[in-house]
């Protein structure tokens, strides 16, 4: 009997939590392939994750360069610096029009780190949160693993893949909703909703006392119209932000929220705890995007006319279902004329033709069999590389 305990406890010790046990993100397995395949000599054109090709900003890195020049870079307030949150309160001002108190401004380690924050402060184990599908898979695991019931708003892509905000009210007549998560622009599709349907959503989530997490990390990157942050349509919205795609600072790791003044004291406390503080120089350094947005529109330009090639040239070789993408930098094709298996024509795509996308089922688990995200992000001579390479390689009709 006791060998037999100790063999149990044995098991315990070498099993992870059921937490732990979410999908894996596949953007990041596709990149990590294509990182052991160019370790290993081979040239792969990396279109899968949503990574600009672009460094920081020249400001940017000078300003790092200085602070580390300076001696130590030591622990800031757990909400951040001070000047930095003041400058994000600002930068809401000039974009948008709408006054944000600089209190109201918590930085975090990315916007994944503040989604972390958000989702605990806001949502008690059981509550039901409901997201779009297609969508980030990372919202999904990372309410799953804090045991959040995760409701789907399935999209359509003859609806441009929009959530409205009839779909939310529908959902939560069906069983009542504590949060809705959306992006816009939104990844993996690009579609932006119109500031009416955002307008309603805002007002529909108010009324019905759902709380209304807005991810608007692709704002700045839009083609046609700016995009417009739910505050404008009222104070509650809690705003998901990062430095990491217009402002090119990936790896850098700094993001931020926007939060209603009786949810910032739940995030502090957090904070706290999980991270201490944002990294220092890298708040130092992110201060100083905001003066840089001459290079960055720049690189938006590049974004811009890579967009442009593919919606002109996937069409040719067999790709021309998708939404052409009204931000971000993602064209989200439907690949059923060639499969069924997204995940296994990514495999085969990436060794066979040496280029990395995301397979469909990452953003939509029932319907993303049949589609592959394409990421613009990289260099316009990559974009044309790839192109040559997909018409070699994907069965003639």
């Amino acid at each position: 009997m006791a060998i037999e305990r100790r063999q149990g406890q044995e098991r315990a010790r070498n099993e992870a939590a059921l937490r732990s046990r979410v999908a894996p993100f596949l953007a990041m397995e596709v990149f990590k392939e294509a990182a052991t395949l160019e370790s290993a000599g081979r040239r792969i054109i990396r279109m899968e994750t949503g990574e600009p090709s672009a460094p920081a900003p020249r400001v940017v890195r000078e300003a790092a360069i200085r602070a580390l020049e300076n001696g130590r870079i030591g622990y800031t307030q757990s909400l951040g610096l001070p000047s930095l949150r003041a400058r994000i309160a600002q930068h809401y001002q000039e974009t948008y029009g709408v006054h944000v108190p600089m209190e109201r401004v918590a930085v975090t380690t990315g916007s994944s780190g503040g989604f972390i924050l958000a989702f605990l402060s806001l949502f008690d184990a059981g509550a039901r949160v409901a997201v779009a599908a297609p969508g980030y898979p990372a919202y999904r695991n990372i309410l799953e693993a804090i045991d959040v019931e995760v409701v789907t708003l399935e999209t359509m892509a003859r609806d441009r893949h929009a959530v409205t905000a009839a779909m939310i009210e529908a959902a939560h007549a069906q069983r009542p909703l504590d949060g809705v998560l959306l992006m816009s622009p939104a990844n993996p599709t690009g579609t932006m909703m119109s500031d009416e349907t955002l307008a309603e959503i805002s007002a529909t989530c108010q009324r019905l006392g759902i709380a209304f997490v807005s991810d608007e990390i692709y704002h700045g990157l839009t083609y046609e119209r700016p995009a417009q942050t739910a505050l404008a349509f009222g104070d509650q919205a809690i705003i998901v932000n990062s430095f990491s795609k217009y402002y090119c600072m990936t790896g850098w790791r700094i993001g931020w929220l926007v939060l209603p003044d009786w949810l910032i004291r739940s995030v502090e406390r957090l904070s706290q705890s999980f991270a201490i503080s944002p990294p220092t120089l890298s708040q130092i350094a992110a201060e100083k995007a905001f003066d840089a947005i001459g290079d960055l529109e720049t690189v938006k330009a590049g974004y811009a006319r890579n967009r442009a090639l593919l919606i002109q040239e996937l069409p040719r070789i067999g790709l021309g279902d998708f939404h052409p993408a009204d931000g971000a930098f993602y064209l989200y094709c439907n690949v059923s004329r060639f499969t069924n298996d997204s995940l296994d024509f990514c495999k085969r795509m990436l060794d066979e033709a040496g280029v990395a996308a995301t397979p469909g089922v990452d953003f939509d688990r029932e319907h993303g069999s049949s589609a592959v995200r394409f990421s613009f992000a990289g260099s316009y001579d990559d974009i044309v590389e790839a192109l040559e390479r997909l018409q070699r390689w994907l069965p003639k009709a």
